[in-house]
């Protein structure tokens, strides 16, 4: 099996435009057997009344409500046009936010059953005055609503795991996403701001403790590799000693190119094979 199992679509906002027929036609030009399209599910409606950043970020970070339904008829379609080609797998990444777990699980339980499975994630923290920021809109915002943790990046980063913390720990009802994504993008912006680029003992503890969890709950890992194509990132999603430990204790991973664009389906593939060859 070759997989690429979190990619988007000309559906959005952040995107290409790019369209997934095309996408998945590259796919099938770079052997892969496998194909997940895993759009961004919709933020709650209010939840710009909690939103401290740029409204451009939570205007252009998901589908809208109104979108949900075709994206999954352009999914099918797309799913039943290749079925003979590659196996299209139809999900959601799906944003985990700290106080609007109801939210999350009502559009769970109403879309959930309709879809294959997905990828549960965390871009958006409550902020040093309570308001929820991006971490990966801009640095402008992260510095905005993180600024005293940038000077302290192993608070910063303890603090992002333990938002992760709890999204593995939050019940979204059955057939819920059961894939973390992208464990560090904390890290989008490390070389712009200087971060730490190790993890000191204390955050090892925390990492361990979200391994722990995952491995207790049957978790993947999204292997992504969107980060090392980012200026100030110039590395994959969750890093190699992560991934290393994670496989050790057995935890999945599944890479992800993070496509928005066809040029980068399968992006970096090559390094999931090392990796898997090597540790």
């Amino acid at each position: 099996m070759k997989v690429d199992g979190h990619t988007h679509t000309e559906l959005c906002p952040h995107g290409s435009g790019d369209h997934l027929e095309a996408m998945v036609e590259r796919a099938i030009e770079l052997g892969f057997t496998d194909y997940w399209v895993t759009e961004h599910a919709p933020l709650p409606v209010n939840f710009s009344d909690a939103f401290g950043g740029p409204l451009d970020d939570i205007q252009t970070a998901s589908l809208r409500i109104d979108q949900v339904d075709d994206y999954l008829e352009l999914a099918n379609q797309i799913k039943e046009r290749f079925a003979a080609q590659i196996k299209v797998h139809i999900g959601f990444e799906l944003d985990y936010l700290a106080g609007f777990e109801a939210d999350r699980r009502h559009f769970w339980d109403h879309y959930g059953p309709q879809v294959d499975g997905g990828i549960l994630s965390v871009h958006y923290l409550p902020g040093r005055d309570g308001r929820y920021y991006g971490v990966d809109y801009s640095p402008e915002e992260l510095e905005q609503g993180f600024g005293e943790l940038i000077t302290q990046p192993q608070e910063l980063y303890r603090y992002y795991f333990s938002q992760l913390q709890r999204a593995v720990n939050c019940d979204l009802g059955p057939n819920a996403p059961k894939r973390l994504g992208h464990l560090t993008l904390i890290k989008k912006y490390q070389d712009r701001f200087g971060l730490d680029t190790d993890f000191d003992a204390t955050t090892w503890q925390a990492i361990e403790r979200l391994l722990a969890q995952m491995v207790a709950d049957d978790w993947e890992i999204d292997f992504n590799t969107a980060g090392l194509f980012k200026a100030d990132c110039n590395d994959f999603y969750p890093g190699w000693e992560i991934a290393a430990r994670a496989k050790e204790l057995g935890l999945p991973l599944v890479f992800g190119s993070d496509a928005h664009a066809t040029v980068e389906v399968g992006h970096a593939y090559h390094l999931f094979e090392k990796f898997s060859q090597k540790v």
